[in-house]
C-alpha cells in the first residue's frame, strides 16, 4: 500500500491551513507528521481519510485517485483512528469492534462466527476483552480510544491512518499500542505529539509548520537541537538511546541551556 500527496491544498473560509503539502508513504513504512499545534496535522490527514475535501490537489493510493474512489473501497483500504471519536448512540464495546467489519459485508449481512473471531482478536490484543459487554459511553477517554483502535485493527486494511492515536493514553498503553500497529507490518501514516514516541517507532518524520512542510527525513535527520528549537521554540537536549539505539529527546526549561 502506497500513499502519494501532492500540492494539497485546504482552507477555513479565509485561513490556509495546508500550502501546497506534498509527502509519500511507501509500502510497510511507519511514516510519521510531527509540527505544533495547528500546523496541520489533522488536516492533512482529514484530507486523506475524506472527512475533508480539499480545494486543490491530488491523493493517491496504490496509483488509484483517491477522491474519486467510492466510499466503501477506500474503507477497505485504510483504517483510520482519529482524535474526536464521540458516538451519538450507546453500544456495548463489541458492537463498536464489529463495525470495523462494515466494509467488508453487504447490506443486511449479518456477522458470522469469522466476524466475531476478529473482534474477540482486536480486543484480545488491546487488553479490552473484558469489557466486550460493557457500554462504550460509560467507558473513560483512554479505554475508549482504545476500543476505537480496535474496531481500526477488525477492518483488516493494509494501511492505517492514526491522529494522535495514544493521545488519551498512559505511557503503558501507549507503548503497547505503538508495538502492536508495528508488530501488524502494515503501512501507517500517524501525526504524533510526542516526538520520543516518533522517534521510537517512525521510519521517516514531515514537519508541519503553519499549514507547510519545512523539514523531512528519518527521526535523527530531523529531530536535532536545532530543528526542535526552530519549529518549538525551546531548547532540548538530543541524544541517543543506549538500550534502543534512537534518538531521546529531553526539553529544557526556559532559562536552561546547555
Amino acid at each position: 500500500m502506497r500513499l502519494k500527496v501532492e500540492n494539497l491544498h485546504y482552507s477555513y473560509g479565509e485561513s490556509d491551513a495546508l500550502k501546497g503539502v506534498s509527502f509519500f508513504v511507501n509500502e510497510g513504512e511507519f511514516v510519521g507528521l510531527i509540527g505544533p499545534n495547528g500546523s496541520g496535522k489533522s488536516t492533512a490527514l482529514k484530507n486523506i481519510y475524506r472527512g475533508l475535501r480539499p480545494d486543490k490537489g491530488s491523493i493517491e493510493i496504490d496509483g488509484e485517485n483517491l477522491l474519486t474512489m467510492s466510499y466503501k473501497n477506500s474503507a477497505l483500504k485504510m483504517a483510520v483512528v482519529g482524535q474526536e471519536n464521540d458516538v451519538p448512540f450507546d453500544f456495548m464495546v463489541e458492537e463498536i469492534v464489529a463495525m470495523g467489519r462494515t466494509p467488508h459485508k453487504k447490506l443486511f449481512d449479518l456477522d458470522d462466527e469469522h466476524d466475531k473471531e476478529i473482534v474477540h482478536h482486536a480486543l484480545e490484543h488491546l487488553g479490552m476483552e473484558s469489557m466486550a459487554k460493557k457500554n462504550y459511553l460509560h467507558l473513560s477517554g483512554g479505554e475508549k480510544q482504545r476500543v476505537i483502535i480496535a474496531r481500526a485493527i477488525a477492518q483488516e486494511s493494509d494501511f492505517y491512518i492514526l491522529d494522535e492515536p495514544t493521545n488519551h493514553l498512559d505511557i503503558s498503553y501507549q507503548l503497547q499500542i505503538f508495538d502492536f500497529i508495528k508488530r501488524l507490518n502494515v503501512t501507517v501514516l500517524s501525526a504524533i505529539h510526542d516526538l520520543n514516541m516518533a522517534a521510537l517507532y517512525c521510519d521517516r518524520l514531515y514537519v508541519l509548520k503553519k499549514g507547510e512542510i519545512v523539514l523531512s527525513g528519518s527521526p535523527e535527520e530531523v529531530l536535532t537541537e536545532e530543528n526542535i528549537y526552530n519549529v518549538y521554540g525551546v531548547n532540548s537536549s538530543v541524544t541517543k538511546n543506549a538500550l534502543t539505539g534512537k534518538v531521546s529527546i529531553s526539553f529544557l526549561p526556559a532559562g536552561v541551556n546547555k
